[in-house]
């Protein structure tokens, strides 16, 4: 069984409660949506067919127990299943991170997902899956990505409506070099709001580039 991968690399984990943490990257090729700001459009087409059982050997070669499958949006290839159930048999702390717009239902329970609800200015809010909310494990998280104030204000809406926060742990995420980490920090500060505010390590230590 072969899954389209742009590339497997390891780095530093720069975002979600994993961050810091040394982490094997498997990046599948091909995303269904278009947001502004994505930072990952090189992995919309390209890569190479590999056969999940190389994927695991090469994962092994880094000899670290963090592994995250990412892409693009590595559910619009369903063969993710089974990589993702093989990474947890063989023992892998497993994090998935995906865009929303696919139904999370059937991800491995032992997988801790990594949701990006889009919000109004990324473009694609009209792609959420919001039954995807009623599948949250508390070993999952949730991410806002996070353009304008704007989109602060309508994530922290949906954040008290939909009782997010007491099923996982929640992530605002500004988008980098366009919103301000601080006025961010700010904002959450005065709503006394229950989220991680977090910002993109791996872009501070080695900016904008494949590969980190």
């Amino acid at each position: 069984m072969k899954l389209k991968v742009h590339e497997i690399f390891y780095s530093i984990q720069g975002e979600s409660s994993r961050v810091g943490l040394p982490t094997v990257f498997v990046r599948l090729t091909g995303c269904p949506m278009r947001c502004v700001y994505c930072d990952t459009a090189y992995a919309f087409s390209g890569g190479s067919n590999i056969e999940i059982a190389d994927i695991l050997a090469k994962v092994a070669e880094f000899g670290t127990k963090y592994v995250t499958v990412t892409g693009g949006e590595p559910l619009a290839q369903k063969d993710c299943h089974f990589l993702l159930k093989d990474l947890c048999d063989a023992g892998y702390s497993v994090s998935l991170e995906t865009g929303g717009a696919i139904d999370i239902s059937p991800v491995d329970k032992r997988v801790s997902v990594i949701l990006d609800v889009k919000t109004p200015d990324s473009g694609e809010l009209k792609n959420n899956v919001w039954s995807n909310l009623d599948h949250l494990k508390s070993s999952d998280e949730v991410k806002f990505v996070l353009c304008s104030r704007e989109d602060y204000q309508w994530a922290r809406d949906l954040l008290s409506t939909h009782k997010i926060a007491e099923k996982c742990p929640v992530l605002f995420s500004p988008v980098y070099s366009q919103v301000s980490p601080t006025d961010l920090a700010e904002w959450v500060l005065a709503d006394k709001l229950p989220v991680r505010m977090q910002v993109q390590l791996h872009k501070i230590l080695w900016g904008e580039k494949p590969g980190v």
